[in-house]
């Protein structure tokens, strides 16, 4: 049976737990019931979950959380399919969003506590999931016998999605950037949130230093110019003994902290993604560059001081090297003491195996379902007036070969981040 853990939260309430459930949140005997649950569900087709759902939760309410408030639309959208099967049925679903990365505090606390209210997540920071979630099978995984990802890549613990993080620059400005090295060339400051404020920011430098993104680093490196390699290869020199302090493994590992390194020094520390779109699309920021959420480009208002024609993505010209960007996912998991597993884990089905499910997110560009189906195609959606919004779609971005987003693995980051964390922060500290 494939199992996974993770994390849900609090919310103090009194509420009556499933007959799978023991109320005991350390109960060996509970957690044992709930697997040979989930076990079976994965054997059910979605209207064989949907049916068992709406007969553990009529008149009942069903806790979710989530690191997108996006779970409260998808809510809504899956209690209508369940009234299409049995028009009477009156459950509902509550979806919470804690805010300032406290997702992993909440469901601890819930799930530790004598009365369980949480039934399923949609989380995100692969780092945390690993060691606070994973590792103390705090979270289960549940993958529907519908969904057609690739297990190995999505299935433990189940992605929902993959949310990318591009380069973004101002075209208004003169240089060109067509070398991922460029964005932390001298004087290069992109606005990028900071890495302890959302920690996925912190994972996608922990990758770098992998086999896989710190070799593509130094394919990229080569291709440089000899001025500029001869330029970045002084901070190469640099961290190169840090490689082995730090415990990193790959001939190239150097590459990979180096340009982590001059990312840390030198990035325009901002709040939001929203704002940092918002100033970017200007035309006083001619020449400005970002990692930033790719769907931010949605909401923005054309003007005559700002507009998505002002902006490029980098990795879309044809003689861009290197990454365009990282990608992070939303994971779906039940805790451990899910007092409604079976309509968690229909609702958990429906998101992930059906558009009408995923549609809360797929409406827009930069989010990717791991489940090929359910995917929309936005390749068009901006048309030739904003050709910044015509995404090429996952099986551009997310191409194993092509390396053009640095993607989350949850055990490596866990692995490196005790020694890389503090490294990282203090040059962080270090910038005036």
């Amino acid at each position: 049976m494939r199992r996974s853990l993770a994390l849900l939260s609090v919310v103090a309430l009194a509420f009556p737990l499933a007959a799978c459930s023991s109320g005991e949140s350390g109960s060996g005997a509970a957690d044992s019931e709930l697997s040979a649950v989930i076990a079976q569900a994965q054997g059910l087709s979605s209207q064989e979950l949907y049916k068992k759902a709406i007969e553990e939760s009529k008149g009942k309410t069903m806790y979710g959380i989530g690191n997108s408030s996006r779970g409260s639309t998808a809510a809504e959208s899956f209690i209508a399919e369940l009234q299409k099967i049995d028009p009477s049925y009156d459950g509902k679903i509550e979806w919470s969003q804690p805010k300032n990365n406290s997702i992993f505090q909440a469901l601890s606390a819930d799930i530790n506590s004598a009365k369980h209210t949480y039934s399923m997540t949609l989380i995100q920071d692969g780092n945390q999931i690993q060691s606070k979630m994973l590792a103390t099978g705090n979270l289960l995984n549940f993958i529907p016998k519908d969904w057609g990802g690739d297990q190995a890549k999505d299935g433990n613990p189940l992605t929902l999605q993959t949310i990318g993080k591009v380069f973004m620059v101002n075209n208004l400005g003169s240089k060109k950037y067509t070398n991922v090295w460029d964005f932390v060339a001298e004087g290069e400051k992109p606005m990028f949130m900071g890495v302890n404020s959302e920690p996925v920011g912190k994972n996608f430098l922990y990758m770098l230093t992998s086999p896989k993104y710190a070799d593509e680093l130094k394919a990229a490196f080569d291709k440089l110019p000899a001025d500029q390699q001869a330029y970045f290869q002084k901070t190469v020199d640099e961290v190169a003994p840090d490689v082995e302090t730090l415990g990193l493994e790959g001939d190239n590992a150097k590459y990979g902290l180096a340009w982590a390194k001059l990312w840390a020094a030198q990035y325009n520390e901002k709040t939001d993604d929203g704002p940092i779109c918002n100033d970017l699309v200007t035309k006083s920021a001619a020449g400005s560059t970002a990692l930033i959420v790719y769907s931010k480009l949605r909401s923005i208002e054309e003007s005559d001081s700002a507009s998505v024609k002002n902006v490029d993505i980098a990795a879309y010209q044809d003689d861009y090297t290197g990454f365009g960007g990282y990608g992070y996912k939303h994971y779906l998991m039940l805790t451990k003491t899910s007092p409604l597993p079976w309509t968690a884990m229909a609702f958990i089905n429906y998101m992930s195996t059906t558009q009408d499910g995923f549609a809360a997110w797929g409406k827009d560009i930069g989010g990717y379902g791991a489940y090929s189906a359910i995917n929309q195609d936005h390749s068009n959606d901006g048309g030739d007036e904003f050709p910044a919004k015509n995404d090429k779609g996952p099986s551009w971005w997310l191409d194993d070969s092509a390396g053009r987003l640095v993607i989350e693995d949850p055990v490596y980051t866990s692995k490196v981040s005790t020694t890389m964390g503090d490294w990282i922060d203090m040059i962080v500290g270090q910038k005036s």
